[in-house]
C-alpha cells in the first residue's frame, strides 16, 4: 500500500462499531476489568490508551516497523532513549545536532555517566567507535546546517551498535531509516507529523521486540506519556502529510533558489528534499532586520507546520551550545532557519524580498 494512502487511513486496527470514520478520543484514564486476572487490553493510559495506540500502529506502518511507542514531547522520547544506556557507555553523535539534543547530552546524560563523541561523516564516526560504544545516533539532514548522513553507510559500521536516526525533518514520507539499516527512528511529533503547530508529541519506532519491551517498560515507568486528544491530533495531522510534504517540499526548493541569488544571501544550506532551509547572511544587521520584518513568516521557534516559520539558532534552537562550538559548527549570528509552510512561494518571496529591502 502506498505511504498515502496510508497516511489517509491509518492502521486498520478499530475501537468501536458504529462505523465512525475518524478515530475516537479515549479519555478515560483507567479501565474496568472484566474478572479477576482478566483484561480488555488497557489498564491504564499512561500504559497504553486505545487512541495512543492507534497512533502507535500507524507510525509503525508510516516507517515500516512493527511497533511504536508514543511519548508527550520529542525531548521525552529522547529521555527515554537514553535510558538504555548505563554509566560507562559511550554514543557517536551527528556533530551538528539540534540545541535540545545536544543539551540533553550534555548536561543530564553526561552526569548520569554516559559519554559523547561527535561526528557526521561515516569515516569520522567509525574512527570514534570505542569498545565502551553502545549506539550512534543520527540526525540527517542535521538542524540547523541540513547536512546529511548515508544512513544504509552507517548501518554497514555500526557492528553489534544500536543505530538511532531522527526522522524530524523528512518524516516517512521522504525517508524510512529502518528500511536502510536503523534500529529505533525517533521523531518530534510537533513538527511535520502533527503539522499544524497546535500540539506537542514524540514518537519512537522499531521492529526490534525485545527493544520494544525495554522502551515501553521505560516509557509506562517514567511516565511521559501521550494525552489521548494529543494522540488525536497527530492522527489528524498524518492524513495529510502526504499533500503538506510535497507542497512544502516544492515551495522550498523554488525559495532555496531565489535566496540564492540575492546579493544580501553569502550562502544557502538545503539538501534538496523537505520544507527545511537554512541560510547566512552578509552580517548580524541584516539577520536581525529580516526577523524583526518579515509579515508573512512568523519569527518563531518550531518548524514543520502549516504556517512559515523563521528561527535564529544562536539566539533561539542553539542558544545552550558553547558559542565556540556553535561557531564550529557555522551556527553565528549571520545563519538563520526556515521552515517553508503552506503559503504561496511567491508570497514568502515576497516577504522576504520586503524584508530584505528595509536593509
Amino acid at each position: 500500500m502506498d505511504i498515502s494512502t496510508i497516511c489517509v487511513h491509518g492502521c486498520d486496527k478499530r475501537y468501536d462499531t458504529t462505523g465512525a470514520v475518524s478515530v475516537p478520543i479515549f479519555s478515560s484514564s483507567t479501565f474496568a476489568h472484566p474478572g479477576v486476572g482478566q483484561s480488555t487490553g488497557f489498564d491504564y493510559s499512561r500504559s497504553l490508551n486505545p487512541t495512543c495506540e492507534y497512533l502507535e500502529h500507524t507510525i509503525a506502518a508510516l516507517e515500516s516497523g512493527s511497533h511504536g511507542i508514543v511519548f508527550s514531547s520529542g525531548m521525552a522520547a529522547i529521555s527515554a532513549l537514553m535510558e538504555l544506556f548505563s554509566p560507562g557507555d559511550h554514543i557517536v553523535a551527528s556533530d551538528d545536532l539540534y540545541g535540545g539534543s545536544y543539551r540533553l547530552f550534555s548536561h543530564i546524560s553526561q552526569k548520569n555517566g554516559v559519554t559523547f563523541s561527535y561526528a557526521n561523516a561515516p569515516e569520522d564516526i567509525e574512527k570514534l567507535i570505542t569498545p565502551a560504544t553502545k549506539a550512534i545516533f543520527l540526525e540527517t539532514p542535521t538542524n540547523p546546517m541540513m547536512r546529511t548522513t548515508d544512513i544504509a553507510q552507517i548501518a554497514k559500521i555500526k557492528r553489534n551498535l544500536l543505530l538511532i536516526v531522527d526522522n524530524t525533518f523528512l518524516t516517512p514520507y521522504l525517508q524510512r531509516p529502518l528500511e536502510l539499516g536503523a534500529d529505533i527512528v525517533l521523531h518530534s511529533g510537533t513538527k511535520y507529523l502533527g503539522g499544524h503547530n497546535d500540539t506537542l508529541a514524540g514518537l519512537l519506532v522499531t521492529s526490534d521486540s525485545a527493544l520494544n519491551e525495554k522502551l515501553r517498560f521505560i516509557a509506562k515507568t517514567t511516565g511521559a506519556c501521550l494525552s489521548p486528544f494529543d494522540s488525536f491530533l497527530i492522527i489528524r495531522g498524518i492524513k495529510t502529510l502526504a499533500v503538506r510534504m510535497e507542497r512544502q517540499q516544492e515551495s522550498a526548493r523554488i525559495i532555496a533558489k531565489w535566496l540564492g541569488e540575492q546579493s544580501e544571501v553569502a550562502a544557502v544550506h538545503y539538501p534538496g528534499l523537505g520544507g527545511m532551509i537554512s541560510f547566512s547572511v552578509k552580517s548580524e544587521q541584516v539577520a536581525v532586520k529580516i526577523l524583526e520584518s518579515v509579515k508573512v513568516i512568523k519569527y518563531a521557534e518550531s518548524l514543520g507546520g502549516t504556517e512559515s516559520l523563521i528561527t535564529y539558532p544562536t539566539l533561539q534552537t542553539h542558544a545552550d551550545i558553547p558559542e565556540n562550538e556553535r561557531l564550529a559548527r557555522g551556527i553565528d549570528a549571520k545563519l538563520l532557519r526556515l521552515s517553508v509552510g503552506l503559503e504561496d512561494a511567491k508570497d514568502l518571496i515576497d516577504d522576504l524580498r520586503g524584508a530584505m529591502r528595509e536593509i
